[in-house]
């Protein structure tokens, strides 16, 4: 494991910052809360040859809050996967890369959730169907908290329980956050109560810090050699906006650009 992921996902979340606030792409905060998580699985935990996006036995991220994919393109790009020019001219139309991410195998883009809700079940089907083939890659789920309202969701996390998923590794970025409002305001899907719920499946969840890195990805790595036969399901508090301090924890900024005066205060 490289020993230096916190400070490449620092690089990363100025990356993003640059980029968005550049090319006035609106999701910037729901994006800044998983860019830890993103660096923790593609540079900790995967599988993942970035020359090789193709490759048939690779670890696959299934990014379900797909609204928050700026951090997936912004570290594929500086590893090559994904060509510069494209990140660089991201939300222009230099570029093919879209708001909400869209399946590009070729840019290691594995999945289209732009409707949310939609992504733990692509993830456990493609466990599955790992399962039946005898093929050893894990799949790893990157959720928002507010998709948990989702019944989707609870039904895929019932089907991996049912076929004991255990190549599936599920992580929410826990912000406490959605589009209007924080989430205790409009569905019972906070952290508390997530817990509960998830625990009520039959599933231990690993609360964690979504903002280091480097311990994050040990976690995982530890968790995942204990295959019992569940699914692997992390909770990482996060904090919607992170780095930049004018949006933290912040519901307006949920698809909001902000001005060059805030960005200075």
């Amino acid at each position: 494991m490289k020993k230096n992921i916190n400070k490449i996902a620092d690089k990363i979340r100025k990356d993003v910052i640059r980029v968005s606030v550049k090319n006035k792409a609106g999701h910037i905060a729901p994006s800044l809360s998983s860019v830890d998580i993103v660096t923790a699985l593609y540079c900790g935990v995967m599988d993942y040859d970035f020359s090789d996006p193709l490759k048939s036995d690779r670890d696959r991220l299934i990014f379900s809050k797909a609204h928050g994919c700026y951090p997936v393109y912004a570290l594929l790009a500086d590893k090559g996967t994904i060509p510069k020019d494209q990140w660089k001219n991201f939300y222009t139309e230099k570029s093919t890369l879209h708001g909400c991410m869209q399946r590009n195998l070729e840019y290691g883009l594995e999945a289209g959730c732009g409707s949310l809700g939609h992504g733990l079940p692509i993830a456990a089907g493609i466990a599955y169907a790992a399962k039946l083939k005898n093929e050893k890659f894990f799949v790893y789920c990157v959720m928002g908290d507010g998709e948990m309202q989702e019944g989707t969701t609870w039904e895929a996390l019932n089907f991996a329980i049912q076929y004991k998923l255990d190549n599936l590794v599920v992580i929410v970025d826990a912000n406490g956050l959605q589009a209007m409002d924080f989430l205790k305001n409009i569905l019972p899907t906070d952290r508390k109560s997530l817990i509960k719920r998830i625990k009520g499946f039959g599933i231990k969840p690993v609360v964690c810090d979504g903002h280091n890195a480097q311990k994050l990805s040990q976690k995982i790595n530890n968790i995942k050699k204990n295959k019992k036969g569940i699914p692997h399901v992390f909770i990482a508090n996060t904090i919607k906006g992170c780095g930049l301090k004018c949006m933290e924890n912040i519901a307006k900024f949920h698809f909001r650009i902000p001005t060059q005066e805030e960005l200075e205060a």
